[in-house]
């Protein structure tokens, strides 16, 4: 099965993407995650990302999309995956197409998160990651970020009628259960 767990900041994709990589045995490949590694270990590339991050921007489409059709060659994609952060643009959904494509796969599921803005701000700044850009003005940004450049990735997937819109408020195992109906009903 390939998923793409979908919506904006605080959403709660990690979480259902962790959740959804143990009931169905398929590994949960974040962008966000392995771009964190990177600024910790301080690698070149987590230094770029770190500075695009604290200015609130998102990573460049071409480092994002050779980033992960690099780390899906390993084998333990063959089965499947959720991929979550990714494609975040238009043109990272249709490079992610193209990778499909080329391995003669096709994707099951783009599950999107629904939240409340009022909701995913609480949610930001309550949660305690410690990130550079979880201020209130820089929250605000990544979230006109989003839906500027983000969201039109839900209208060309829904051209594709791949779209399944989840209710993102709730208790974490409540949109679980959720998540779960949809993807045994596929």
């Amino acid at each position: 099965m390939r998923i793409i767990i979908f919506g904006p900041p605080g959403a709660g994709k990690g979480t259902q993407a962790k959740l959804i990589s143990e009931e169905y045995g398929i590994p949960h490949l974040s962008t966000g995650e392995i771009f964190r590694s990177a600024i910790k270990n301080e690698t070149p590339l987590g230094k770029e990302v770190k500075a695009i991050l604290d200015a609130g921007d998102l990573v460049p489409d071409n480092k994002v999309v050779e980033l992960v059709e690099e780390e899906l060659k390993d084998d333990k994609y063959r089965d499947g995956y959720i991929l979550d952060g990714f494609p975040r643009t238009v043109p990272q959904a249709k490079a992610f197409d193209n990778i499909l494509e080329k391995r003669g796969k096709t994707l099951d599921a783009f599950l999107q998160l629904d939240v409340p803005e009022e909701e995913l701000i609480d949610r930001i700044l309550s949660r305690g990651e410690g990130r550079s850009d979880d201020s209130p003005e820089k929250v605000k940004n990544r979230l006109a970020v989003y839906r500027e450049e983000t969201k039109p990735v839900i209208n060309y997937y829904k051209k594709q009628d791949a779209v399944k819109t989840i209710d993102g408020v709730g208790s974490i195992e409540e949109i679980f259960e959720r998540i779960k109906e949809t993807l045994d009903n596929k």
